[in-house]
């Protein structure tokens, strides 16, 4: 198959799964339309704070398999040949997780709105650069639990993917797939969507008007 014709077909095909909004089918499920709730974000946070711890973790574990289902097939050899290609498996998988990605922000079955994204960039992630993520959750969770603001947990958790992808590219930190340009470029593009997409979220942490989650219990990021 011709390679920019593969390409092409991948990031549709992830840009139409990753439109899927998990928030809106789980809230509609509860009698709940999400846009009218809460912060109205079409996401795992915004759900649970709406309707209930058990709906928003189911919502940000689906987010995040999305991410890691559009972007993990191209790793597997069999699935790789059959498409006929001679292109790079990471570049099929950067790919894909683009189109999930920009699906779930501006989903077209819900007017191009969507989540901010975190959850997705997770799944996506771990399938591409898992030791990466693995150090960008541990930040999540210790700016979580110091702030309370799910919001800045999860920008921190951004910021965190292009440095550490940096650190194990310069010092070898894990295995030649784990280091190189193609990743560090990916974490600076997840990076900056989570910033854009965090904007409202930035304005009200900066005027000391964000939201804190009170529970004594982590909650996941924003999807």
């Amino acid at each position: 198959m011709n390679s920019v014709l593969l390409l092409l077909i991948c990031a549709i095909g992830s840009y139409l799964i990753g439109s899927i909004s998990n928030a809106v089918i789980v809230a509609k499920a509860h009698g709940v339309d999400i846009f009218k709730v809460g912060s109205g974000n079409p996401g795992a946070t915004n759900v649970k704070r709406a309707i209930g711890k058990r709906p928003g973790n189911l919502v940000f574990l689906l987010d995040l398999f999305k991410g890691f289902i559009v972007s993990i097939w191209p790793f597997f050899p069999v699935l790789h040949e059959l498409t006929g290609s001679d292109i790079p498996a990471v570049m099929i998988s950067v790919t894909c997780l683009a189109g999930a990605l920009l699906g779930h922000s501006f989903s077209i079955f819900i007017g191009f709105r969507g989540g901010k994204g975190v959850a997705t960039a997770m799944g996506g992630l771990l399938a591409i650069m898992a030791p990466v993520v693995v150090l960008g959750i541990v930040v999540w969770v210790i700016v979580f639990y110091s702030s309370r603001y799910v919001s800045l947990a999860s920008i921190a958790f951004a910021a965190s993917l292009p440095f550490s992808c940096f650190l194990f590219w310069k010092l070898q930190w894990a295995a030649p797939r784990y280091y190189g340009a193609i990743e560090l470029y990916i974490a600076l593009a997840v990076f900056l969507l989570i910033l854009v997409r965090h904007q409202a979220n930035i304005a009200r942490l900066l005027q000391g008007t964000e939201n804190k989650f009170q529970k004594k219990t982590a909650e996941p990021p924003q999807s």
